[in-house]
């Protein structure tokens, strides 16, 4: 990663010099995982910002805390790391203050919609009026296409999707209680991570351990889509809804991936939505391609959706990378034309609130040709079917 990610930071610098922005100051972690190989376990939440200062010419620089340091030494490209203390000498602010004085009469860049707000409100207080410059649509671009080993990477991360799904496949049944089904999908998803890393990647400081609240629904809570496991114990025809779009994260590369499991024969209500779902997704998949136009895909599947009688209530889906939610989306409004090597999760989804919900979502990578799927996990209802007695 750190040669990937050295030549992403010259990337931007080129970008800097041709906006004659002079310096940017880029906090949002999976930017900076980005542009240094650097995936920190602190951050805002511990009132540790780590911050990358990236000038047009001269050396990039890792404002990060001191108890980090040693960790990111392995882990970046860059040299210059600029330790601070908690509690002492003004934290990040005195090392931020001393490194950005030379760039103060000139043009600052920042991720302006990931930027935390005391480093935003800090960093403004001394530049001049119209000074700052937002980064975030260079950076989105240039994160939209995927490199070749970004992609091998995230094939990788659909082998997880897979397992996981394998895993809350083999014990789901009659009377499973929802967080067990949970601690399956964790353990199946952790054991193929570990795997690959052993056999793929020369890394120990890449954990294998999926982490994020799995989410897990059952029966008429299904139509409340972002449920967490419960201790709700799953019924004979019951949908049990799993996504794995918060955990699907392998090397720090996320994907979206969706299903419903059928606990014995689905109701024909059931039937019907999974049909919806699966048809609407379809109409999505038909529109990718390079040259295709964002929304014209969220076309393709809401007309699906809304010609069966139901609302459409959910986008087609979005950019994946090193975010969960990335640029473009695949909804209303959006006109960025698709690119070989973009990679999107792709879904299918409808809603009877208080009834039920049908969800099948994959991600995909455009090719130069059309698409190659990533997360290969059946959809067909029947296979979808847990027997039982």
């Amino acid at each position: 990663m750190k040669e990937l990610a050295k030549k992403h930071a010259l990337l931007l610098q080129e970008h800097l010099k041709e906006q004659r922005i002079d310096v940017a100051v880029i906090s949002d972690p999976s930017s900076i995982y980005y542009y240094t190989g650097a995936h920190s376990f602190l951050g805002m939440e511990f009132g540790r910002p780590t911050l990358l200062i990236v000038p047009q010419s001269d050396a990039c620089s890792l404002v990060t805390p001191l108890c980090e340091g040693a960790m990111l030494r392995e882990m970046v490209w860059l040299d210059n790391l600029i330790l601070w203390l908690d509690g002492e000498d003004g934290e990040w602010r005195t090392p931020l203050e001393k490194t950005l004085k030379d760039y103060r009469q000139g043009t600052v860049g920042v991720d302006y919609l990931e930027m935390p707000r005391i480093v935003f409100d800090f960093i403004a207080k001394d530049c001049q009026k119209d000074a700052l410059k937002d980064v975030t649509p260079a950076i989105n671009k240039m994160r939209m296409v995927k490199s070749p080993e970004e992609i091998q990477v995230a094939r990788h991360a659909g082998e997880v999707a897979a397992a996981m799904l394998k895993g809350a496949h083999d014990i789901a049944g009659e009377g499973v209680q929802e967080y067990e089904i949970a601690l399956a999908v964790y353990d199946a998803g952790t054991r193929k991570a570990a795997e690959l890393l052993a056999v793929h990647y020369d890394d120990d400081l890449t954990s294998p351990v999926l982490h994020f609240q799995q989410i897990v629904t059952s029966g008429t809570r299904t139509s409340l889509p972002h449920q967490r496991a419960s201790l709700r114990k799953l019924e004979k025809g019951d949908p049990l809804f799993l996504c794995f779009c918060g955990i699907t994260n392998f090397r720090q590369f996320k994907l979206g991936f969706d299903r419903v499991l059928y606990i014995g024969q689905p109701k024909a209500s059931d039937v019907r939505l999974w049909d919806i779902a699966l048809r609407a997704q379809l109409g999505a998949l038909s529109e990718i391609r390079p040259g295709a136009v964002a929304e014209n895909v969220f076309k393709a599947y809401a007309e699906v959706i809304r010609s069966s009688g139901l609302e459409c209530s959910f986008r087609a889906g979005r950019s994946v990378g090193y975010s969960f939610n990335e640029a473009p989306q695949l909804s209303s409004g959006d006109k960025t034309k698709l690119l070989p090597g973009m990679i999107f999760a792709v879904d299918g989804a409808v809603n009877d609130p208080g009834v039920s919900r049908a969800q099948t979502g994959d991600s995909i990578v455009v090719t130069d040709t059309g698409y190659e799927k990533l997360t290969n996990y059946s959809n067909n209802i029947e296979d979808l079917i847990i027997p039982v007695g």
